[in-house]
This record gives structure tokens, sequence and C-alpha cells, in this order.
């Protein structure tokens, strides 16, 4: 049985951009813990607030906090991926409530997406439950989704090593987790 966390009730709120204030509810699901305020609000000031124009994948979207946060902020599209049917089901309602019609919904396993898929993005969201430790296959993966210079956000328990294709721009620890903002660098020919 999911355990609920009695501190945030299954709600969280948006912070900034259109849909400020309005609030998202989610069911119950193992693992599934979003991202308190004051961390998306330390990472969207490190974005830089406006996101207007830009493609972000959120991997494991759960909430969807971190997602919506984007697409809110005038992303031009927002693909929320997460493998529990519940959770989308819950994820498409709530973009339908906020009119939020450029964040894409979609049932899907994040590697097998990374994998299969020919999208590239100038940011990616990648919180995933504690106990997921797949870091080594998601960083295999990962790099031929990403634009020249994107952004990674990660949260996780602790930090996994990094590949040599991602710098740590800003980090930070709230609670039991840590958090990073990453860039991609582009790899020089030797």
């Amino acid at each position: 049985m999911a355990k609920t966390n009695s501190r945030h009730s299954n709600q969280v709120r948006i912070i900034g951009g259109e849909c400020r204030g309005r609030k998202l509810t989610f069911p119950a699901a193992e693992g599934l813990r979003p991202t308190p305020d004051m961390v998306r609000e330390k990472v969207f000031n490190w974005l830089g607030q406006d996101l207007t124009g830009q493609s972000v994948l959120d991997v494991f979207a759960g909430s969807g906090a971190l997602g919506f946060e984007a697409a809110s902020r005038r992303a031009r599209r927002v693909l929320l991926l997460d493998n529990h049917r519940p959770t989308v089901q819950n994820l498409k309602k709530n973009a339908a409530l906020m009119g939020l019609e450029r964040a894409e919904v979609r049932q899907a396993d994040g590697l097998a997406y990374l994998r299969d898929s020919h999208d590239r993005f100038d940011g990616v969201f990648l919180d995933p439950p504690f106990a997921w430790q797949n870091w080594p296959q998601l960083f295999a993966v990962l790099e031929g989704r990403l634009k020249s210079h994107a952004w990674v956000y990660m949260e996780a328990g602790s930090m996994p090593p990094l590949p040599d294709w991602l710098t740590v721009y800003r980090e930070g620890k709230a609670g039991m987790s840590r958090f990073a903002l990453l860039h991609r660098t582009d790899r020089q020919a030797a």
C-alpha cells in the first residue's frame, strides 16, 4: 500500500507563471515525494523564471509540480512522463483543468522513452523515487536527447557520479534531498 505524506496532503501549489497559486492534487503512489515549494522557487530562479520557447522533459513526473511549473512559465512544450497509470490519468486531468495545452502527458518508462525517442530538449527534470538507482543507464541515453547547452535538474537522496558532459551550475539540499542544476557541456574533439 502506498504511503501518504501528511505534510503535503497530496497537494502542491504552482508558485510562478501563468498558473501561479493553482493547486494540484495527486494520488498517493510509492516513492512519490513532490519537490517542495522553496526548492522549486530556487530552481526556477536559477533558470531565470521565463522558459519561453524551451522544450522541456519531466522524466519522472509524479505530482507534475516541476513540469507544470515549466508550462506555467511559458515553455513551448513540456512532456511529462510517468509509468503509473493513476498518476498519468491525474496529470492529464490537472493539465486540462489549468488549460495547459503545451503540457503533454504520456504513460511511459522514462529510460525506454529516452532510448527510443528522437526528440531533443532544452531542459530535463530528473526527480525519480529515492529507491531508483539506474543513473548510469539514464545518463547513457540522456545525452542524445539534449540540445547543445541544455540544462538538467536532478534531485536525489544522494547525487550519483556525473558523466563528463554534465557540469554543476548550482546545487542545494532540502531535508533528505540533494538537488542540482546541471548544464550540458559540448565535448571538444581531440
